[in-house]
């Protein structure tokens, strides 16, 4: 084929594999990557005939999880792939036909979840050569569809109604955007998703027969999961609630005695070191008396004065001085608080990572920058977020912390400093908006992932694909 042979594509094209039983994708057109690659869930390999296979599925059609296709190919090769947020991911690689426009040829194509990207596809430019020319400023060029052809196409390939589990999201707010993203995501998946408020569920205690009821009686027992998001101030009582579901043999996402633990900001550091992992220095004191040793004991001034049952950066305070540390310090010991002396890392610059970690695996990560004036970098403290390259150790620290403390999904803390990283916290209800703000990932719907998963649940087609 010649220059002018050539066929002409804009920079998105809606293509189809039919040996993969995909009808119609929408892939985005782009000659500086590579490799294709294509949106890919449950990715399990298998041995046929004496040869490596795979089977996956596809969400084909953007922010929908309600279509999906199954499909099964011959793995052709494994490679190491660098994302664009700089990690590197191991991918099979598949080949299939592909047909685009009036043209069909085979290509190869990575899979992986790209739920995060703004397309289900990637056509990279190794499918181009000798093929495709690309003008960037159009898009279309085979055609495009509309939406009730595109509605019509995939009308078979809908999961089930009465096929999702029963999940629900024990909390305080249904409002939040953490909360509202957990329902979003399960329903997408075809899910029923149920808020309950921790305040309007009681329990009861039987042996034979323990149950839990909602808003003056309805029985809450036929959940399949609970996600538990409590708020500091009602961790006795939302672990009470989440101890009496994992009783009624609901799964529970995190459970009642890790939750429990890691909220416990001494035992949890304590856990922590116990097992290898490195805090700032800090010190735990009962008596006003022994403020001036506290305070040596972290190295002096600047230091951080942390209140035990604080969180999102609330009863967080820098003393820049010593008198001012000792002022601090006696001044919420007067009212019995329970609190940490911590060293100030000056190095971090008023900033910290949040690795967010899912079943032993850091799914997204950022940089968590402090306001002018301010040394907290919470989000909830006008602190602002931005994609993260952490190193290999950072990675291992805050898996081996989430595992450490016990957590399915945990949102690890860690500061950078002279002597490494360092683990400032482990939260077991990490906040959603500030980590998929700023990284575009889907991290809600990899919670319910993770659900899926531990259940051993596989979606139902509404009807056989034709």
């Amino acid at each position: 084929m010649t220059e002018n042979e050539k066929t002409l594509i804009g920079s998105e094209e809606w293509c189809s594999f039919p040996e993969l039983g995909i009808p119609l994708i929408k892939a985005r057109v782009d000659s500086g990557a590579k490799t294709s690659s294509i949106h890919a869930v449950n990715i399990n390999p298998f041995k046929r005939g004496g040869h490596s296979w795979v089977s996956f599925e596809v969400h084909p059609l953007q922010n929908s999880r309600r279509v999906v296709v199954r499909c099964e190919a011959q793995v052709a090769d494994k490679r190491k792939v660098r994302s664009s947020s700089g990690e590197t991911e191991n991918r099979l690689v598949i080949k299939a036909p592909m047909v685009l426009g009036n043209h069909h040829f085979e290509i190869e194509m990575t899979l992986t979840n790209r739920d995060s990207m703004g397309y289900r596809m990637l056509l990279g430019r190794e499918a181009m050569v000798g093929r495709l020319l690309v003008d960037p400023e159009e898009g279309f060029l085979q055609g495009n569809l509309d939406k009730a052809h595109i509605d019509k196409t995939y009308e078979s390939y809908q999961v089930a109604e009465a096929s999702g589990l029963k999940i629900g999201i024990l909390a305080s707010d249904p409002e939040l955007y953490s909360n509202k993203r957990i329902v979003e995501a399960g329903e997408e998946r075809g899910h029923s998703m149920y808020f309950l408020s921790i305040k309007h569920c009681y329990m009861k205690l039987d042996a034979d027969r323990p149950e839990i009821h909602y808003r003056g009686g309805n029985i809450l027992d036929k959940l399949d999961a609970v996600i538990p998001r409590i708020r500091p101030s009602m961790t006795f009582y939302g672990c009470a609630l989440t101890r009496q579901f994992e009783s009624m043999g609901t799964f529970a996402l995190n459970t009642s005695s890790a939750i429990t633990q890691s909220r416990d900001k001494l035992f949890s550091l304590q856990l922590l070191l116990k097992n290898g992992l490195d805090i700032p220095i800090t010190g735990f004191a009962n008596s006003p008396s022994d403020t001036q040793d506290l305070i040596d004991m972290v190295g002096g001034a600047p230091l951080i004065v942390k209140l035990l049952e604080g969180a999102q950066g609330r009863g967080v305070v820098l003393a820049e001085t010593r008198k001012a540390a000792e002022s601090v310090i006696n001044a919420f010991k007067s009212v019995q608080a329970n609190l940490l002396v911590q060293e100030f890392i000056k190095e971090a610059n008023g900033k910290d990572l949040r690795c967010f970690v899912i079943d032993g695996k850091v799914v997204a990560s950022i940089e968590r920058k402090a306001k002018p004036g301010e040394f907290r970098a919470n989000i909830h403290q006008g602190g602002t977020a931005s994609v993260a390259r952490i190193t290999a150790d950072e990675r291992k620290l805050a898996i081996k912390a989430a595992k450490t403390m016990d957590l399915a999904v945990a949102g690890v803390d860690i500061i950078r400093s002279s002597k490494g990283p360092l683990l400032l916290e482990v939260n077991s209800s990490p906040g959603l908006e500030g980590i998929e703000t700023a990284t575009g990932r889907d991290v809600a719907g990899m919670m319910i992932q993770a659900i899926e998963k531990n259940l051993g649940w596989m979606r139902e087609l509404a009807a056989e694909k034709p």
